[in-house]
């Protein structure tokens, strides 16, 4: 009677283990206008027949939508243990608030959503956290969220990687409008750094270290105080504690506002 007893509770043992693990949960289909209604967006606000992983929180949006490149969602699903195979072959997949979602009926009293009022709306890079002034831009820092067409910026950058790497001028906010002239190179130098210059002219290069007047991000213009001459040598900065000069280096210097 034992050795029969113990496939029973070890089969029952194995069936209860699978139902409790995500890897498990299967495919899972893509909802036809996919929407949340407290600001923290789920797998179970993206996809029908999420299951145990419908609690799963992927996103918090800030703004009227959050949009996810069509990867990204596959990878966090997979995460989940739920399979997404993107039959349409979408490239992104917006998550609008509930609210604002077309079809939407607002509530007794309220008053029209500033999105209908407006018209239009446009797919951003917008900001996914509070950014200090000097903060360097992780890929995980912006995100594609849509917003009304008159809050969108001129010359917003088209990818994320033009601003992944740059350095924030000025505290930002989550939810901001990504612009250009919110960023710029990092700085490399700061004021009063020791720095080595090298000086390039016919194909000879000649270096000496001086103490930067200011703060330069690579290609900037730094003056270089030559300590023991007492010399301001003009200079580009080139990498952290390096710098130019010289006729070349100065045709060579990228523009820093390139990217």
């Amino acid at each position: 009677m034992t050795r029969l007893l113990a496939p029973t509770l070890f089969m029952a043992l194995a069936a209860l283990a699978l139902a409790a693990s995500p890897a498990f949960a299967g495919p899972v289909t893509l909802k036809a206008n996919p929407v949340d209604a407290d600001g923290s967006v789920t797998l179970g606000d993206i996809f029908d027949g999420a299951g145990s992983a419908a609690g799963v929180v992927v996103a918090s949006r800030a703004g009227p939508s959050v949009v996810f490149e069509a990867g990204q969602l596959q990878a966090m699903a997979s995460r989940a243990g739920l399979q997404w195979a993107n039959p349409q072959g979408l490239r992104r997949v917006v998550v609008r608030n509930a609210a604002m979602a077309p079809g939407a009926a607002p509530a007794a009293g309220a008053a029209t959503p500033a999105v209908a009022r407006q018209g239009a709306t446009v797919e951003v890079l917008t900001y996914a956290r509070n950014l200090a002034a000097g903060d360097v831009i992780q890929p995980e820092d912006v995100i594609w969220s849509t917003v009304q067409a008159h809050l969108a910026q001129g010359g917003s950058p088209s990818d994320p990687d033009m601003v992944v790497g740059l350095s924030a001028r000025r505290a930002l906010r989550a939810g901001a409008v990504v612009g250009q002239r919110d960023l710029i190179s990092p700085r490399v130098i700061a004021r009063n750094d020791m720095v080595e210059v090298a000086y390039i002219a016919g194909g000879v290069t000649l270096t000496v270290t001086g103490r930067a007047t200011r703060d330069a991000a690579v290609g900037q213009p730094v003056p270089i105080l030559n300590t023991t001459s007492g010399r301001t040598i003009d200079a580009i900065a080139s990498g952290p504690g390096q710098a130019r000069a010289g006729a070349a280096a100065r045709a060579s210097a990228p523009n820093q506002f390139a990217r």
